[in-house]
């Protein structure tokens, strides 16, 4: 932990020599200056992206399902194809005009600055349950990994005090450093335990996926274990990697490494590589079925750590602490780029609303004070409500889905509205949360989120048709469309 405060403080070094004032401002502290390279952007997305979930939730899928946890990798790998396409255009965008992330785009686009605000409190209301899971998940990693000498409530203030102080310092180029650590800790740890487990608890991978096939055999296909009663069957599995594969290229953390980068190309090589990462989400997921063997009975949360109970069961403590470690870093580097992007959205298109929050210098103020009131209200809500947040995360990435249409329609398609998009955005909000939280997700095996989705599109291409809108948001392809003259990949306008 102590490294990785220090690697994050370091990042800014270096960045404010031979650099005007200016510079130091919110786009250095929010994008890295927009000057990342293929690689730190790509451990950065790969941070981002490899979470506590990765260590906890995939093996305790495996062990609960099986199967239907590779949805994970599905989406991931086809968001990444898109990304190919979306990510250079998002970057040229925001290049060109000056802006930081996804509330600026909608503001700019549709010319209305409160539509940007608006965005921003629903993005939050989305992203906080994950600072929260992640502040979750780092405690029971650091609890479980401490034999419990550290308590659940000690480890959440850890988490939140570790992820605060560099971000509010260094920022994206913070969070980017860092995860360099976390891969190369990560990759380590998943190398050794994808041979050592097989190896200590079996007679190798032959007599380990041999008794899986006829002992475990319904986890090896979908539905998985739990049958159709559990929803997860090839609908579901279809649908939901393809919302989540479309929902992950705008998804705010996402675009913030989008932004980042140096230039589109950087972008585009990353979107070739990131799959590659995709490999190390089978370690956990097949370990969590190997569990299965080792410690049966698991049940309800406990299944999540299936994977450290093979760990702390079987070696020594300072190991235990190495992928510990590598599991803590994989909560600290996603949590901190969430916090980032909250920061920034509020600072840049809500409180920028009040005048004398709109300098540079004070936007940059501002959203570095809502990074700790983010970090601190997730925290809060751990220790006295923990549900709260756990219920909202029911709907985050079918609620983020519904930003789709007016962020990608309306950066590609010059007649598309303001108008058009928040009346599709509410169509599909209004059903997603009813659909949800009314115990009817999947609806007749497919995801909820694909559902309320193909109403939003047909409501807001309804509204375009029916000429419903604001002459105001016709303005010069130039400043309205994310297509960038000089890029020789960029498509022509609709």
């Amino acid at each position: 932990m102590a490294v990785t405060v220090a690697l994050g403080l370091l990042a800014v070094r270096g960045t404010k020599r031979g650099r005007g004032a200016g510079k130091g401002g919110l786009a250095e502290w929010s994008v890295g200056g927009r000057s990342l390279g293929a690689v730190f952007i790509w451990v950065l997305m790969a941070g981002e992206s490899y979470t506590s979930f990765s260590y906890l939730g995939a093996a305790g899928w495996g062990y609960n399902y099986g199967a239907p946890v590779l949805y994970v990798v599905a989406y991931m790998s086809c968001g990444y194809a898109v990304a190919y396409l979306v990510g250079p255009m998002f970057h040229g965008y925001a290049r060109r005009h000056g802006l930081v992330g996804i509330t600026d785009m909608v503001a700019h686009r549709y010319g209305r600055p409160w539509a940007g605000a608006l965005i921003a409190v629903l993005a939050t209301v989305c992203l906080l349950p994950y600072i929260q899971l992640q502040l979750t998940g780092m405690g029971v990693v650091l609890s479980t990994i401490s034999y419990g000498a550290v308590s659940l409530n000690w480890a959440y203030f850890v988490a939140f005090a570790v992820t605060t102080a560099f971000v509010v310092v260094s920022g994206l180029r913070g969070s980017a450093w860092v995860s360099v650590l976390k891969d190369l800790l990560v990759i380590g740890t998943l190398a050794f335990l994808v041979v050592y487990v097989p190896t200590h608890y079996f007679d190798g991978y032959g007599d380990f996926l041999g008794r899986l096939t006829t002992e475990k055999r319904e986890w090896l296909t979908l539905p998985g274990h739990g049958g159709e009663a559990s929803g997860l069957g090839v609908s579901w599995f279809v649908t939901t990697s393809l919302l989540n594969a479309l929902t992950v290229v705008i998804f705010p953390t996402t675009v913030a490494g989008y932004l980042g980068a140096r230039d589109g190309d950087a972008l585009r090589r990353n979107a070739i590589w990131l799959p590659a990462y995709n490999v190390l989400l089978f370690v956990p997921m097949l370990l969590g079925m190997a569990a299965l063997f080792v410690v049966p009975g698991l049940t309800g949360a406990d299944s999540n750590l299936a994977l450290f109970k093979l760990v702390v069961d079987s070696l020594p403590a300072w190991s235990v602490g190495v992928i510990g470690v590598a599991a803590a870093l994989s909560s600290i580097v996603p949590m901190a780029v969430f916090m980032l992007v909250i920061g920034t959205m509020w600072g840049r298109s809500v409180l920028s609303l009040v005048p004398r929050w709109r300098a540079q210098r004070t936007q940059k103020l501002a959203s570095q004070t809502v990074v700790v009131i983010a970090g601190a209200l997730a925290l809060l809500l751990t220790y006295t409500a923990p549900n709260t947040l756990v219920r909202l995360s029911l709907i985050s990435y079918e609620g983020m889905a519904q930003l789709v249409p007016m962020l990608l329609l309306g950066l590609v398609w010059r007649r598309f509205t303001l108008t058009a998009g928040l009346c599709g955005l509410a169509a599909g909000g209004a059903l997603v949360c009813w659909l949800v939280f009314s115990g009817r997700d999947p609806v007749l095996g497919l995801n909820a989120g694909i559902v309320a989705l193909a109403l939003n599109l047909v409501v807001a291409l309804a509204v375009t048709y029916a000429g419903a809108g604001d002459r105001r948001d016709e303005r010069p392809d130039e400043e309205v469309l994310a297509i960038d003259a000089a890029d020789p990949v960029a498509a022509d306008p609709v």
